[in-house]
């Protein structure tokens, strides 16, 4: 038996944040991950948007070239519409090293981290997690679930679970510097990505290709449409074209963050809790403040004040997303390249580009309160 304040389950950038938050605030932290080695199994493409930026501290080091400019694709990849911002609005991770860095603050917090450890469920008297050589049970006064799209930290606490899930996969590049500036480049094209978007983030450094959408609507499969896009991806070196040094891939949630997010014993982050952009797709700012919250709910809980976990209510914060879940439902709606050219006309105009520039450029963060 193992007793501690809190057990987190999962060491992505919300666990690792969660645990580090409430260890600086003095509390007994237990992180378990069930992989051995936080440098694989990578599944986020790693942007980071300037509100991020500015609000928390990352390992500069462990960032890629600012990125201005965003250029949007029809299917036959004619006449992109190009936004450029005055600001820097992009920054790529290189998750790797930035993930070693985060687990290594929780460490020097005091977060006990327990790599090659898995979380095998709940029984009356605590959790169950099972180290590399045996099962052991954890009592903890609360656990947090940061253990991704498809939880099972919220199954076993009753809590939503993530029902509207994209599948994405993206290969990374090194790649020459070349003369363009660093471009994150889009394409609506149902046909390679049915209810999202291909993309390629060439930040001068690395190129990330990716394609995302339904699972049951790709026509020959994920991986057979991420293999034909970057054939012809737009934004990358010609024949000179590396051999990629990294794949990357897993489910999206894209239904908003869940209402029921936490309860007596414990809490949600990340995307176990749903908090993606419905329309972007885009967590790693929502996990970041989402788990900001989360610490300083817990942390007034573990004090003495059990009803600060009412403010961690995700129907209050999911009102906040009503515009982009209905931006979502359009975008699930566009099913043929004719549909997507189309949208471009839509998109050409200035008030499309105007709406577009909101979305990409907009000052608007994730709320959490």
């Amino acid at each position: 038996m193992t007793t501690t304040d809190v057990l987190v389950v999962g060491a992505g950038l919300a666990g690792l944040h969660t645990a580090t938050l409430l260890a600086e605030r003095g509390h007994e932290v237990l992180l378990v991950e069930r992989r051995t080695n936080l440098t694989t199994a990578i599944r986020t493409t790693g942007i980071f948007v300037r509100k991020t930026l500015d609000d928390f501290t990352l390992p500069a080091e462990c960032l890629g070239p600012p990125i201005r400019r965003v250029a949007l694709y029809p299917p036959d990849l004619r006449r992109p519409v190009t936004l450029v911002s005055d600001r820097d609005e992009y920054r790529v991770g290189d998750m790797a090293p930035l993930y070693v860095a985060a687990a290594q603050r929780a460490r020097d917090a005091g977060v006990q981290l327990r790599l090659g450890t898995r979380y095998a469920g709940r029984r009356s008297d605590g959790f169950v997690v099972v180290y590399p050589s045996r099962p052991t049970t954890v009592r903890a006064r609360y656990v947090v679930g940061a253990d991704g799209a498809r939880s099972r930290v919220a199954r076993d606490l009753g809590l939503d679970r993530n029902r509207h899930l994209l599948i994405g996969a993206e290969e990374v590049f090194a790649i020459p510097r070349g003369h363009e500036p660093p471009t994150f480049h889009c394409v609506l094209d149902p046909s390679l990505a049915p209810g999202y978007l291909a993309w390629v983030v060439n930040d001068g450094q690395h190129a990330h290709v990716g394609v995302a959408g339904y699972a049951d609507r790709f026509p020959d499969g994920m991986r057979r449409a991420l293999d034909r896009f970057a054939k012809e991806a737009p934004g990358l070196p010609g024949a000179d074209r590396p051999i990629d040094v990294e794949r990357r891939g897993g489910p999206i949630p894209v239904g908003g963050l869940l209402r029921r997010i936490g309860c007596v014993d414990g809490l949600l982050v990340g995307d176990a809790a749903g908090a993606v952009s419905p329309l972007t797709a885009g967590g790693l700012d929502p996990c970041l403040r989402l788990s900001s919250l989360a610490a300083d709910v817990l942390d007034d809980a573990l004090r003495g004040r059990p009803a600060a976990l009412t403010r961690y209510d995700g129907a209050g914060l999911r009102a906040s997303f009503r515009g982009r879940l209905l931006l979502r439902r359009g975008l699930a709606q566009v099913r043929t390249p004719a549909a997507a050219a189309l949208a471009f006309k839509v998109l050409r105009t200035s008030a499309g580009q105007a709406a577009a520039r909101r979305i990409l450029f907009g000052d608007r963060s994730f709320p959490t309160s």
